[in-house]
């Protein structure tokens, strides 16, 4: 039986509000944060053990980001990449971390407290769905996200929507070598683990394109053991004279 985009939801959000309540207890954080692994350890020196990243690579080492830019982090969970964002975009830039579950969110604030960051906000929402005004934002980054997401076409018309013309869009990402098993897509731990998910990587491209984007392209591919999907960074372009309000 294929599983309904509110079960997949439901079993995200499960599995990353109890993440977010690993790492923010007493305990410390979670043990799976592969922060360490995937960024360079002196830009994340200063950030607490809390700032946890559950990604797959690192979007702002391929985001270019400038003084005075908008940016927003789709899954912004801990906050680690929006953090990186708000010192390359300085004082009068601004980051907006999206993310729909509140546990990641209540963490991502406390965490924005501690190092008393104030160039960063994190919005509740959807990526399907952003609350995000029209064409306002200069560089969309996501760290293993969209991979989450039953309606991959409304995220990249969303993304496409709220880019700025001549906006960017650079994420890291799971697609797969094989289509995933009807058995596979009805596993929600499968879908939580960022691999029931997976478009083709050729899929992925063509759906940005359909979206609207121009340049599309992979930078990078990152295998992950012996599995059929693996990391990749994608970026894709909106257009700097685009058709209509957006």
């Amino acid at each position: 039986m294929a599983r309904t985009a509110d079960e997949i939801k439901d079993a995200v959000k499960e599995h990353y509000g109890e993440r977010a309540k690993q790492a923010s207890s007493c305990c410390g954080p979670a043990p799976a944060s592969s922060r360490d692994k995937l960024y360079v350890v002196d830009d994340v020196a200063d950030l607490p053990d809390t700032v946890a990243s559950y990604g797959c690579g690192n979007p702002t080492a391929i985001a270019g980001l400038s003084e005075g830019e908008v940016v927003l982090d789709l899954g912004s969970g801990p906050g680690l990449d929006c953090f990186l964002s708000a010192k390359q975009v300085g004082a009068a830039g601004h980051v907006i971390g999206l993310d729909m579950t509140q546990e990641m969110l209540d963490l991502a604030n406390a965490n924005r407290e501690k190092l008393g960051v104030t160039n960063v906000e994190f919005r509740k929402g959807e990526m399907e769905a952003m609350p995000v005004d029209d064409a306002t934002v200069n560089a969309i980054i996501s760290n293993c996200v969209i991979n989450l997401s039953p309606d991959k076409d409304a995220v990249f018309r969303e993304s496409f929507r709220v880019l700025k013309p001549g906006g960017r869009f650079h994420v890291s990402d799971i697609v797969t070598w094989r289509e995933p098993s009807e058995a596979e897509k009805d596993e929600l731990a499968l879908w939580a683990g960022c691999a029931s998910g997976a478009l083709l990587e050729a899929d992925y491209i063509a759906r940005l394109q359909a979206a609207g984007f121009g340049e599309v392209r992979v930078d990078s591919r990152s295998p992950i053991g012996d599995k059929p999907w693996y990391s990749a960074t994608v970026s894709a372009f909106k257009p700097a004279a685009s058709l209509g309000c957006c």
